[in-house]
């Protein structure tokens, strides 16, 4: 074997070999973002080994995916998907339009788990029109419609229920093992319907929760890619020349939520003065390191129809305490703050509050717990009375308000509250679609969410990613997503 063809030869070998590492904060709770909320789902599988029928681009734009082309009608009642032949899922069985029509019957059913059933009710039938095309007929117009195919919510998946332990969809990367507490390993999908892609033969998503470790893996080389990098990390590796930093706006808004079934919050006006004693702009400067927009509503900056609501209750500590006066806390009084510990920003965000809050005469006292105890403890039983953490949007306003409507009044933050008027606006901004007519129904809507304090809205932060030089076809979406299908490392 001749010098020459050896080398041909191992630097093949090699590439068939290319594996990137991705350094993550927090462990996924399960593998199915279709029966569990948890946004870190989304984030590591969507793209990577889930798909949807739509796709959406780095400006936030809808594009083809799984469906290359579709049509809508004029009543916005029928949406017909064509799709891209000779799709099939990782265990071998075909995506075709049967296929999506099982997908999608089984988000609508109640009993299969799905995280959002409600999504899919407007949907009155599915129509197979022939192996490559599926129609959906609406029971009534849907202007959201097309963005829900989108999301996390609508992957295509087949019709089994082991997806928790056992994902299977049709992306790029198919599933390889998953050793708890350590990492989830994702190798090439072979039979991916797009040839071109992806330029790796595995991901290794690494879970490393304290972001000191991360910035030393990073730095060591025994990790490519740190996602969810802290504005201080970002700062710290401005200046490298092996690291390169990638950040931008997303569709995501940091909240305190709030129990309003828990007494002083059941109180308006404890609410107000809670929202007048945060300040926003020394949280951007002291938590975010400047990677973040202040924000007054639970839609995001860069969200469709967004309207700027931080002047309903601009910071007013002195404002604040009358308003504590007046609902016989002129003294102040104690509450709890439950925090996720794996989150640094937002344990950071807390830490800087329990100092603003103080200058009114609320005492917090944290509480840190891991991510498991959090989704379980505050999510799933409402045990809180406040709490910060981050929301990631929909895209469109009728999906990401969904829940302060009539549809969710069991929501975690929303137990207690209740306000037919904006139930009566939320229908109509899902009905009518018109752009400027939804612009006036969801500024309205947020303003109505806005003053009744229903949670404080808090900052917009940015995405930020740290990375090796020798890593590249990194792309950052408004959608709280890493796909990684063009990703290379040299």
């Amino acid at each position: 074997m001749s010098r020459a063809f050896l080398l041909v030869f191992l630097c093949g070998f090699l590439a068939l070999g290319t594996e990137l590492v991705v350094a993550v904060s927090t462990e996924p709770p399960s593998l199915d973002p279709t029966t569990n909320a948890a946004a870190i789902i989304r984030l590591l599988l969507q793209y990577n080994l889930y798909e949807t029928l739509v796709g959406v681009n780095e400006a936030g734009a809808l594009q083809p995916l799984l469906a290359k082309s579709w049509e809508i009608s004029e009543d916005s009642r029928v949406y017909t998907f064509h799709l891209h032949e000779d799709v099939v899922f990782h265990d071998g069985t075909p995506c075709d339009a049967e296929a999506v029509r099982k997908s999608f019957l089984r988000a609508k059913d109640p009993y299969r788990g799905h995280v959002h059933p409600e999504y899919f009710q407007t949907i009155k039938r599915i129509e197979v029109v022939n192996p490559q095309t599926i129609r959906f007929f609406l029971e009534e117009p849907d202007a959201s419609f097309l963005t829900l195919l989108a999301l996390g919510d609508s992957v295509i998946v087949p019709d089994r229920d082991d997806l928790r332990a056992n994902p299977v969809g049709t992306g790029p990367f198919r599933y390889d093992r998953w050793d708890p507490g350590y990492q989830l390993r994702l190798v090439r999908h072979e039979r991916y319907w797009d040839h071109a892609k992806p330029k790796l033969d595995a991901l290794v998503f690494r879970f490393i929760s304290d972001s000191t470790s991360q910035l030393a893996a990073l730095q060591a080389g025994d990790v490519d890619v740190v996602v969810e990098v802290t504005p201080e990390v970002a700062q710290a590796l401005g200046q490298s020349k092996d690291v390169r930093i990638l950040s931008a706006p997303q569709d995501l808004v940091q909240i305190i939520a709030i129990n309003k079934t828990r007494p002083p919050f059941d109180d308006l006006r404890v609410r107000q003065a809670l929202a007048s004693a945060v300040d926003r702009d020394e949280l951007i400067r002291l938590v975010a390191l400047g990677y973040a927009s202040p924000v007054g509503s639970h839609l995001a900056p860069t969200a469709p129809y967004y309207a700027d609501m931080t002047w309903v209750y601009p910071y007013d500590p002195a404002r604040a305490r009358e308003l504590l006066a007046a609902a016989g806390y002129a003294q102040g009084f104690t509450a709890t703050l439950t925090l996720p510990a794996n989150y640094a920003f937002h344990v950071r965000t807390g830490e800087v509050l329990v100092a603003q809050l103080a200058h009114v005469g609320i005492a917090l006292q944290l509480v840190l717990v891991d991510w498991p105890t959090w989704l379980e403890r505050v999510y799933n039983q409402g045990d809180f009375e406040l709490t910060v953490i981050g929301h990631v949007g929909r895209l469109d306003p009728a999906l990401t308000l969904a829940f302060y409507g009539p549809t969710r009044p069991d929501y975690y933050f929303r137990r207690g509250w209740e306000n037919p008027e904006l139930n009566e606006i939320l229908r109509a901004g899902a009905a009518f679609a018109d752009p400027k007519v939804r612009q006036s129904i969801y500024t309205v809507a947020q303003y109505l969410i806005a003053k009744e304090v229903v949670n404080v809205f808090l900052q917009a932060p940015h995405r930020i990613l740290a990375y090796r030089a020798n890593v590249g076809g990194l792309r950052l979406s408004p959608l709280y997503v890493l796909p990684l299908a063009e990703a290379e490392k040299g």
